[in-house]
């Protein structure tokens, strides 16, 4: 365990950042060598594993609820001293994880034929997408467990065994994606499926991997039997934190799944346009996602302690390092966003449409970079439905003038990416309303005792 309790917030911040941001440069390589082989597939493929890949936001929101209840519940405990406590959650989190995977695989596999069909622009990309789920489904369901073992050790401040293993499962299925797709070497090319085997085979090693973190009788976490009896009070104060964080990933499942309703009328270009630009957004945020995942028990262990002017002092540090960097990345895809939409893509339609929607969100790169700083301190305090309000109205505010106009003569999609820039804008506002208030109820009159027993710093979960 490592104390984020004292020394400096922006070295913990950059610390902590820079473990997960290794794991992040993996899998937006990751992600993005996944985008060129399949466009190798032709654009119906990319439409399709695009319209597939929208259901990776239902399981991040869902691994977000599990996830962020641990972490906050884990730093708070690590915080106060309460290793005992600490251990408890952790294993409960491993058994809430385990119900709620095999829940989800039951759910997703029943509706796999028809989720593709209800949202794919042609026959091609619906039989693409159906393709790729039937093995990608059980890769995202086995997710459900390793998001458990790494929130908790983020609690406790050790991000290395998570970036190890999380960089090793992303350099396999980077390795066996175009193998598996193309047949090289076994003469039977499995198409878009190939991309979702190689996640299965790779997220299933990393599952086996990092539970060996967890065996033996050292360490500070690790596997205990007489604390996974089910304590369903323990996962309502879970669920109570999380669910609120996980729900506002839900949210952008649901903005991806309008747009690409939106999208159909305008083909299987409109669509792979769409996906490629959101892919393309998704690795640029990749640092500030990284930063995001250590503020959390950065403060959170803060919160723990009782001290109130250091928790302060992670929003104020975490928010001008993302408000900078994604500042760089908006002047980036303001300058060449045709040219990153021609990595994955040679058709003239695609890129015109990737190359739209690139130009009009990176006018909310820095709203949204602090945004998501926001949201990290809201689950440190163990309060996030502020949170999810403000992602409840940003989505209300783009959804329902974007499905009226759509019924207009002369309907275009770029409507649609101003209502999400101006609606981004309403949503910072909404959260530094709630993250002022939050401080000065929370924070306002919290003492700050001296601690006298630091936590010495180890390797060992």
């Amino acid at each position: 365990m490592q104390d984020l309790t004292t020394g400096s917030i922006s070295t913990h911040l950059l610390k902590t950042a820079s473990f997960m941001l290794v794991t992040m440069v993996f899998q937006t390589l990751y992600f993005l060598v996944d985008l060129y082989w399949v466009g190798h597939l032709g654009k119906e493929a990319v439409a399709g594993v695009g319209v597939a890949g929208n259901l990776t936001f239902i399981v991040l929101a869902v691994s977000q609820m599990l996830g962020v209840g641990t972490t906050t519940l884990v730093s708070h405990a690590a915080g106060q001293r309460n290793a005992e406590r600490a251990l408890l959650v952790f294993n409960q989190s491993q058994v809430l994880s385990t119900v709620v995977g095999l829940a989800f695989l039951l759910v997703s596999m029943a509706f796999r034929t028809t989720y593709a069909n209800g949202l794919s622009a042609d026959a091609t990309t619906a039989g693409s997408a159906a393709a790729y789920l039937l093995y990608f489904l059980p890769a995202m369901s086995l997710q459900f467990g390793m998001v458990g073992m790494a929130a908790a050790l983020r609690g406790v401040g050790n991000f290395k065994p998570g970036m190890v293993v999380q960089t090793a499962t992303v350099i396999i299925n980077i390795v066996l994606a175009p193998v598996l797709m193309f047949g090289w070497g076994t003469g039977r090319p499995m198409g878009v499926a190939g991309a979702a085997v190689a996640s299965l085979i790779a997220v299933a090693i990393g599952v086996a991997w990092l539970s060996t973190y967890f065996f033996g009788r050292e360490g500070y976490l690790r596997f205990v039997g007489r604390d996974m009896k089910p304590q369903f009070q323990l996962w309502k104060d879970m669920l109570k934190i999380g669910l609120p964080a996980g729900a506002e990933f839900a949210m952008m499942a649901v903005y991806l799944m309008l747009v690409y309703a939106l999208a159909r009328p305008f083909g299987a270009a409109a669509q792979a346009g769409f996906g490629i630009g959101m892919r393309v957004v998704q690795a640029l945020f990749m640092p500030v996602v990284a930063l995001g995942f250590s503020v959390a028990p950065v403060a959170g262990q803060n919160v723990g302690a009782r001290l109130g002017g250091r928790v302060k002092a992670v929003f104020r540090d975490a928010s001008l390092m993302a408000a900078g960097w994604m500042l760089l990345m908006a002047v980036f895809c303001n300058v060449a966003p045709a040219a990153l939409i021609r990595v994955f893509s040679d058709d003239p339609a695609v890129i015109a449409v990737g190359e739209e929607y690139l130009r009009i969100v990176a006018w909310t790169f820095v709203a949204s970079g602090v945004i998501f700083v926001c949201s990290s301190m809201f689950q440190a305090m163990g309060n996030t439905m502020p949170s999810l309000v403000a992602s409840v109205t940003r989505i209300v505010v783009i959804a329902v003038p974007a499905i009226a106009l759509s019924t207009t003569p002369g309907f275009h999609l770029l409507w649609i990416w101003y209502l999400s820039a101006g609606a981004v804008v309403l949503q910072l506002g909404i959260v530094l309303t709630f993250l002022r208030r939050e401080f000065r109820l929370r924070l306002g009159s919290m003492p700050s005792p001296v601690i006298t027993e630091p936590v010495a710093d180890s390797a060992s979960a």
